[in-house]
């Protein structure tokens, strides 16, 4: 008896948390170079990026998570972070990236 065949998955929301990723793992680099309204910028929009793919996905417990991320890296309002606080921030939100990239998916129709 066949298999009754199953529409492939998308993860849409795996470039923009590998972009996001690289970026935080470089933010070190890149806060010196005086590059830190880039970082800001960039890690914001594409936490809410993967936030809104968390939401078409269904996976809604990711959203919370992305929309603190995008409130602490806003660029609008910046939180005064700094220290090693802020400095193992960047690889652990990475890291996040990486696994939501991975895990949120949706079925093709």
């Amino acid at each position: 008896m066949a298999q009754p065949s199953r529409a492939p998955a998308q993860r849409n929301a795996f470039v923009p948390s590998l972009l996001a990723a690289a970026i935080l793992f470089l933010a070190p680099l890149l806060f010196g170079a005086g590059w830190t309204l880039f970082v800001l910028f960039a890690t914001a929009i594409l936490a809410l990026i993967v936030a809104w793919f968390a939401v078409q996905a269904r996976h809604w417990w990711w959203v919370p998570v992305f929309v603190a991320i995008a409130v602490v890296w806003n660029p609008v309002y910046p939180l005064a972070l700094s220290g090693p606080v802020w400095t193992a921030a960047q690889p652990v939100a990475a890291v996040v990236f990486l696994i939501a990239g991975a895990l949120i998916r949706t079925r093709r129709s």
